[in-house]
């Protein structure tokens, strides 16, 4: 079930990638783009980091970091 949901942008080579995000049941939460072209999943590790733990290629390393911080102003 899914309890969270809202609208995020990432910043792609070509502009802004715009899509919702949705927190998943498992605490980690998915990035889809409007276009459907991107998806990304992050999650905490043990240590409390986000890190990506799934999504398409190619992948941009701050997009974790990018998802991160809109997920805390959320």
């Amino acid at each position: 079930m899914i309890t969270t949901e809202f609208d995020a942008m990432l910043t792609g080579s070509d502009g802004p990638v715009n899509g919702v995000v949705k927190r998943l049941p498992n605490g980690a939460y998915h990035f889809i783009s409007i276009d459907d072209t991107l998806h990304i999943t992050i999650a905490k590790d043990e240590e409390g980091n986000w890190k990506r733990i799934d999504g398409t290629e190619p992948y941009f390393s701050g997009w974790a970091d990018e998802l991160a911080e809109q997920i805390s102003k959320s």
